[in-house]
């Protein structure tokens, strides 16, 4: 019988063990737990280029505007589409400039699922300026080119401690979001706004940066960084003005 215990308790032991290498898959260097979702089950046909959700608009027309004293940044839902690794994507540009100089603009491409309201990140090419000339394109990425993959960047229902991968293009992009509150209340120059969702941006291409952004219910992008909503609405043909 004191056999049969011993042998028993290193069973035990050795399913112990098994059991915490399992859950060591689950966590990155250093310990920290990896619960970044980086998949999505939804199918082709469920994509559509026109939708909302609590915190995001993708609907033709539509411009936010957000300035701080130094840096600016308009983006507006173009009335143009393109078919992104075989998926119909919507096209937001986006414009940035540092100290009134234009440094940055970008053509997003993104698509909601009709099921769900979430809204997915098929990728972007980028123009990037100095003195008023194209210098690169440094995070330009497309699903379904070089091994890249697109992402979410709006969840319908987000929640608490949720964490996802917004881009997924090895080498090139691989912004990925924690939502940290989902009632935060922030003054800007466009208004109050009540209720916000907080998200913490990181990247694994840039260990220990972190870029902090907040929504609004029913408008969207109201901070991002130092910048904060200035102007917000629909605007005519869907072409910033």
């Amino acid at each position: 019988m004191k056999h049969l215990i011993t042998v028993f308790v290193l069973c035990m032991f050795i399913a112990m063990g098994a059991f915490e290498g399992l859950a060591g898959d689950d966590k990155e260097e250093g310990g920290a737990e990896s619960a970044w979702l980086d998949s999505f089950a939804v199918a082709d046909r469920d994509f559509v280029t026109t939708g909302r959700n609590r915190y995001w608009i993708l609907e033709p027309g539509y411009r936010l505007l957000l300035k701080s004293k130094t840096e600016g940044v308009e983006i507006t839902v173009l009335n143009e589409t393109r078919k992104i690794g075989g998926i119909e994507t919507r096209i937001v540009e986006e414009r940035e400039w540092k100290k009134d100089r234009l440094v940055e603009v970008s053509r997003n491409f993104f698509a909601v699922d009709r099921k769900t309201n979430d809204i997915y990140y098929f990728g972007e090419e980028v123009d990037m300026y100095k003195g008023g000339k194209v210098t690169g394109h440094e995070g330009a990425w497309l699903h379904g080119s070089e091994g890249a993959r697109y992402g979410l960047i709006m969840p319908a229902k987000p929640g608490v401690g949720f964490k996802h991968y917004q881009e997924i293009a090895p080498d090139a992009a691989m912004d990925r979001a924690e939502i940290i509150s989902v009632n935060e209340t922030l003054k800007t120059p466009a208004g109050t706004f009540e209720g916000c969702l907080k998200v913490d941006e990181t990247t694994p291409l840039e260990p220990g940066e972190h870029s902090i952004k907040l929504y609004a219910p029913e408008v969207g992008l109201v901070k991002d960084g130092a910048t904060k909503l200035v102007e917000y609405g629909f605007v005519k043909g869907g072409k910033a003005k």
